[in-house]
């Protein structure tokens, strides 16, 4: 059974203001807090841990890389109650130089779609000029059906994401595997601006 807090619409993925790694607080509708998640610091492969709560009392992911080099690498969506594969996120490296994209993967590790950002001008605009002055946004396609909308929200002072899954109704997507895709698109925006 999947945790409530992964059964909501709309979603605001915060980063920490000066934290060594990757930590987000994920907050419901109304502005309620519903998740944490945290990078664990100094691994060779990529590890971030999603709970219900700041003082970390249930784990319910884990986001594991697949190899210690990033660049194209395949992360694994975790269920951390059933230890069973949620789904698979993988970046396209080459492809993601001009203009980031990923394959979204089943538990069977069957593709079943794809996150693309939203536009090759903006994305080159972001890269080569604005940098984080335009903030960027992507595109949850199932099938070639869009069900998610990742959107950063402009801010100067932290980074801040939301995550619309209202297009979602027939839930192709599970929550859980966008929820990831938000955070490992906000640790790798983290990487790329620092």
């Amino acid at each position: 059974m999947m945790h409530t807090a992964f059964q909501y619409d709309d979603y605001i993925l915060k980063r920490r203001v000066l934290a060594l790694t990757g930590k987000f607080n994920i907050d419901g509708p109304q502005g309620q807090p519903l998740l944490y998640s945290e990078q664990r610091m100094f691994k060779l492969k990529e590890d971030v841990r999603i709970y219900s709560d700041p003082n970390k009392s249930q784990e319910l992911l884990h986001i594991k890389a697949r190899q210690v080099i990033d660049f194209s690498a395949a992360y694994d969506v975790v269920d951390s109650a059933s230890r069973s594969i949620v789904g698979t996120l993988q970046r396209l490296g080459l492809r993601s130089l001009a203009r980031d994209e990923w394959h979204i993967f089943d538990p069977h590790q069957q593709k079943i779609g794809t996150i693309i950002e939203d536009d090759i001008t903006y994305a080159m605009l972001r890269r080569f000029l604005l940098g984080s002055l335009l903030p960027q946004n992507y595109d949850i396609l199932i099938s070639g059906q869009k069900v998610a909308d990742l959107r950063q929200r402009f801010n100067l002072f932290r980074y801040e994401m939301v995550i619309d899954f209202t297009q979602n109704q027939a839930k192709k997507l599970d929550p859980r595997l966008g929820i990831a895709a938000a955070i490992l698109l906000g640790i790798i925006e983290g990487k790329q601006t620092s």
